[in-house]
C-alpha cells in the first residue's frame, strides 16, 4: 500500500486510496451508461451490438489504466458520446463500411498524438486567455446538467411549432425518481456525507427497481471481442475522406483540451496561471486512446467531464483513473449488471456535477467586456449547441473579432489567430 501512495503521490494530494476508490465508483456509475450507449448509437453504422459492449468496457478500460499511471491524473475515458454518432451518421456512410470509418479514427488519434509531440497541442492551451479557459469550464458544467436533466425526463424535446425544449411530469416515474434523487442528493451533500453522489446513485436505483423502470439481467452471456482489430487504416488513406478525418480531429482536439481544464480546475491540479499541471501526458494518453477505440471498433475514445463526480468526492490522483478501469474491465462480464443502473439514476449526480462546475464563472472578470462576451458566448453555446467544441468555436471567433474590431489586435497570441480561422472554418463548413 505504501508503494502505491508513493506512486500516485496521494498524501501530497491530501488523499488517500479510500477516497481516490469512492471517487472513482462515483465516475464509474455517472460513465456505465456508455456500455450500452455507444453499441446503441454504432449499431446504426452496422456495428454488432454485443460485440460492441464487451469492446467499450475493454477499450475504457485500457485507457482509464493508461491515464492513471501515464499521467497520474483523476480523469477517466470511455467511447467519446458525439464523436460515436459523427462516425455512426456521417462517417460511415461516407468511407463505405464501418471498419473504414474506425480505419480513419485510428489515424486522427495517431495525427493528434504527433500534434502532442511536437508540442503544437499544449502550446495550443497555452495561449487560450485564462477567462475563456474558466468559461470552458462552466459551460461543460452547464452541459452536463443539461444532459443530466434531458436524462431525468425533467427536460424534453419540444413539440413542432413550439419552443426546442420543454418540461416533463412527474407523474411518470422517470422524472419522479431522479427528482426523488436529487433531493437525496443535495441533502447529504449539504450535510458533507462521504460518498453523497455514490449513495443517491444507488438509492435512486433501488426505486427504480421497485418501480419496474430498471430490470435486473435476465442472462449472462459470455463476451465477445468480434470487431476488435477490424479496422481498416489502409482503406480510409483517401482523398475524398479528408474532411471527415479533420471534423473528427476537430472535435476530439478541443474537446479534450476543455475537459481537461475543467477538471484540473475542479481538482486543484493546476499552477497560478490556471495551467493544468499534466497537460502533456494527460494529452499523450488522450491521443493513444482515441486510436484505440478505432482498433477496438467502438470509436474515439476519450477523455469523460464525468470524471468530474469522482473528483467532486474527492479523487485527485491517476489512481482514481486506475480503479475505474478496472471497474470497467469487470464489466467486460458483468455489462448487464452495469446496465441495471437506469439513466434517471444517474442524473441527480450530473446535475450537482454541474453546479459544481459553473463555480468557476464567479473568477471571470466580467468588468472587461472584450474577454467577458467571448467568455459569455462559450459558456452558453456549449449547452445550447449541445457541442463542446461549436461553444468553443463561437467564443474563440468572437474572441479574436472583438480584439481586432477594438483596436487590440495584438493582444491574441499568433496562434490564436490560426485557431480562429481553423474554428471559423468549422462553423461555416462543417457538418
Amino acid at each position: 500500500m505504501g508503494s502505491i501512495s508513493k506512486y500516485f503521490e496521494l498524501s501530497a494530494r491530501g488523499t488517500d486510496v479510500a477516497t481516490e476508490a469512492r471517487g472513482a465508483l462515483a465516475t464509474f456509475l455517472t460513465m456505465a451508461y456508455i456500455l450500452f450507449a455507444n453499441p446503441a448509437i454504432l449499431k446504426n453504422a452496422g456495428v454488432p451490438f454485443e460485440p460492441a459492449v464487451a469492446c467499450t468496457a475493454l477499450a475504457a478500460g485500457i485507457c482509464c489504466v493508461l491515464m492513471g499511471f501515464g499521467a497520474n491524473f483523476p480523469l477517466a475515458l470511455a467511447s467519446g458520446m458525439g464523436l460515436n454518432a459523427v462516425i455512426a451518421f456521417q462517417v460511415a456512410p461516407a468511407a463505405g463500411s464501418w471498419q473504414t470509418a474506425m480505419g480513419l479514427v485510428v489515424i486522427s488519434g495517431l495525427v493528434i498524438l504527433v500534434l502532442v509531440l511536437t508540442g503544437i497541442r499544449e502550446a495550443v492551451m497555452e495561449v487560450i486567455p485564462l477567462d475563456l479557459r474558466r468559461a470552458i469550464g462552466a459551460g461543460i458544467g452547464l452541459f452536463i446538467a443539461f444532459i443530466g436533466l434531458v436524462n431525468a425526463g425533467i427536460v424534453v424535446p419540444g413539440v413542432a411549432g413550439g419552443p426546442p425544449v420543454s418540461y416533463g411530469h412527474l407523474r411518470e416515474p422517470g422524472p419522479a425518481i431522479a427528482v426523488l434523487g436529487l433531493v437525496v442528493t443535495t441533502g447529504l451533500f449539504a450535510r458533507r456525507v462521504t460518498g453523497a453522489l455514490v449513495i443517491g446513485i444507488l438509492v435512486s436505483t433501488a426505486v427504480a427497481l421497485a418501480a419496474g423502470v430498471a430490470k435486473l439481467p435476465a442472462s449472462f452471456d459470455p463476451p465477445s471481442f468480434q470487431i476488435a482489430f477490424q479496422a481498416n487504416v489502409t482503406g480510409a488513406l483517401r482523398w475524398d475522406l479528408l474532411p471527415l478525418l479533420g471534423a473528427i480531429m476537430m472535435v476530439d482536439f478541443f474537446d479534450t483540451l476543455g475537459t481537461a481544464t475543467a477538471i484540473g480546475e475542479q481538482s486543484g491540479l493546476v499552477d497560478k496561471r490556471g495551467r493544468v499541471t499534466a497537460i502533456r501526458p494527460i494529452l499523450i494518453v488522450d491521443s493513444i486512446s482515441a486510436s484505440i477505440g478505432g482498433l477496438l471498433g467502438v470509436s474515439s475514445v476519450t477523455s469523460y467531464i464525468e470524471s468530474a463526480a469522482g473528483v467532486a468526492e474527492g479523487a485527485r490522483t491517476g489512481l482514481h483513473s486506475v480503479l475505474v478501469g478496472l471497474m470497467f474491465l469487470s464489466s467486460i462480464f458483468l455489462a448487464p449488471v452495469a446496465g441495471v443502473i437506469p439513466a434517471e439514476a444517474t442524473a441527480p449526480a450530473l446535475i450537482l456535477v454541474g453546479f459544481l462546475m459553473i463555480s468557476q464563472l464567479t473568477a471571470v472578470d466580467f468588468t472587461r467586456v472584450d474577454t467577458a462576451v467571448p467568455a459569455f458566448l462559450t459558456l452558453i453555446t456549449i449547452p445550447l449547441t449541445y457541442s463542446i467544441a461549436h461553444g468553443m468555436a463561437y467564443g474563440f471567433v468572437s474572441y479574436v473579432a472583438v480584439k481586432v474590431l477594438t483596436g487590440r489586435a495584438r493582444d491574441p497570441h499568433p496562434l490564436m489567430y490560426g485557431i480562429a480561422l481553423l474554428f471559423a472554418a468549422f462553423l461555416i463548413f462543417g457538418k
